[in-house]
């Protein structure tokens, strides 16, 4: 599923209840400051009580945006999701389709990752979080990852098919493997400090990508020729000086 599809499915019970324009600034608001809370404790860390204390509202003020801790929880990620794809996905679809288009989102990736080595990464804590606690928030993490191993196979397979890379590229292990180096610079930037991450995950990324790419095409064998200035050796000519044979 792609990963409009899955912020569309957070976002749809939300898009069904009417508030009015004061209502939607508020829980704007209130997003706000519980994306600032998630990306420092978790989305377990989220509570109405601690977050109605931030915003100085109500417990009961809170809960009428939401209806629920998981609905806020699910509101959270959605926006986390949200500013996910507008800050890597959209800017990088504006470049052509194919390798361009694939290199601007790793790049972009990246760019937001070393970011979020302060600011908490959603992706990374949800899947933690999660991945041993069946339920719908495990499954909203599930939607919002496999979204966005999607996004990354289909550019992968529209450098295929433009011929930058090899046709038998295999996208979903590509995929895997840029997912994996990206996981592994997150821990080493986060949790070890090293200050060569960056520099490491770029070298990693560009090997993955230079080892799919496709071969360039041949050139014409007369074309080598042609640039040393080699060319079919003229008839010779008799030494300046010799008398020519008399004709008969």
């Amino acid at each position: 599923m792609p990963l409009a599809a899955a912020i569309s499915s957070l976002t749809a019970p939300l898009r069904d209840s009417l508030r009015p324009r004061k209502g939607e600034l508020t829980r704007a608001a209130i997003v706000e400051a519980a994306l600032a809370i998630a990306r420092r404790d978790g989305l377990e860390g989220l509570t109405i009580g601690d977050l109605a204390a931030q915003m100085r509202m109500s417990k009961s003020g809170v809960f009428a945006h939401f209806g629920s801790r998981e609905e806020l929880q699910r509101a959270v990620l959605a926006e986390y999701a949200s500013r996910f794809v507008a800050e890597v996905l959209a800017p990088a679809v504006r470049r052509p389709r194919g390798l361009a288009r694939l290199q601007a989102i790793l790049d972009k990736w990246l760019k937001l990752m070393r970011r979020e080595i302060e600011q908490g990464c959603l992706m990374i804590s949800g899947s933690i979080e999660y991945d041993d606690r069946p339920g719908p928030m495990r499954d909203a993490v599930v939607g919002i990852i496999r979204g966005w191993s999607a996004e990354l196979q289909r550019a992968i397979e529209d450098a295929k098919a433009t011929g930058e890379l090899r046709a038998d590229t295999d996208a979903a292990q590509l995929a895997f493997e840029i997912y994996g180096l990206m996981l592994g610079f997150h821990q080493n930037a986060r949790l070890l400090r090293a200050a060569d991450s960056t520099r490491r995950a770029r070298a990693g990324l560009q090997r993955l990508i230079e080892a799919a790419r496709s071969a360039p095409p041949a050139k014409p064998a007369g074309a080598a020729a042609g640039r040393t200035g080699s060319a079919t050796p003229r008839a010779a000519r008799p030494p300046r000086g010799k008398a020519r044979s008399p004709s008969p």
